[in-house]
């Protein structure tokens, strides 16, 4: 199971991370503006639960490499700190200016939105990199079952997605306004998620 400090550390850092401006995010403003309340929250709470394709591959994919080999695991981790450093420097040298586009409208139900978004997240090859270098992060070996570990850590990143892509869907119109008048709030968000990823980075490496 998870400890409390363990569980409170990756959801403020998942949090702060899903809230950084985004290709998802910025899609499911794109989305609520274009087509409404609804359907943004459709295709976000899609996207959330695409999450779970990818807690899964990470669950099974690292308990193996445990079970064959403690230093694969540690080579592991070193290539995933380097891979959220590389993440935070691009982050740190963005310019911002994250800006929410139309989206065609058409009469698409919310069921298919909805599964579109699931779609979507599912196949991108960067989130699997992405769950792959940030959960073992908050794994700690020496509590046990590491892959019940993983898999709470990885129902946790897809629980606060859902709730703010939720949010964001509900609130796309005024938020997407905001943001769009307001370029520098989105470099912002980079700097301080670019930060974070860096810190993780550099711990994953340091701690392995």
């Amino acid at each position: 199971m998870l400890t409390f400090q363990q569980f409170i550390g990756f959801l403020l850092a998942a949090i702060l991370i899903t809230a950084s401006p985004g290709p998802d995010n910025l899609m499911v403003l794109s989305m609520g503006i274009s087509k409404g309340r609804r359907q943004g929250i459709a295709f976000g709470l899609g996207c959330a639960l695409g999450c779970l394709s990818h807690t899964v591959l990470a669950v099974v994919g690292v308990s193996a490499l445990i079970a064959a080999s403690p230093t694969a695991f540690t080579l592991l981790k070193v290539c995933g700190g380097l891979y959220l450093i590389w993440l935070g420097v691009n982050a740190l040298r963005s310019l911002g200016g994250a800006g929410v586009g139309a989206v065609k409208s058409d009469e698409t139900s919310l069921s298919k939105l909805f599964l579109k978004g699931v779609f979507a997240n599912a196949i991108n090859p960067k989130v699997v990199l992405f769950f792959l270098s940030f959960l073992p992060q908050f794994v700690i070996p020496a509590n046990g079952n590491v892959g019940l570990q993983m898999a709470l850590l990885g129902v946790t990143f897809t629980v606060q997605a859902a709730v703010l892509f939720g949010v964001l869907g509900y609130f796309s119109g005024a938020i997407g306004l905001w943001l769009n008048a307001k370029p520098k709030a989105s470099a912002i968000l980079d700097r301080v998620a670019g930060t974070v990823f860096v810190a993780l980075g550099l711990r994953l490496i340091v701690n392995r």
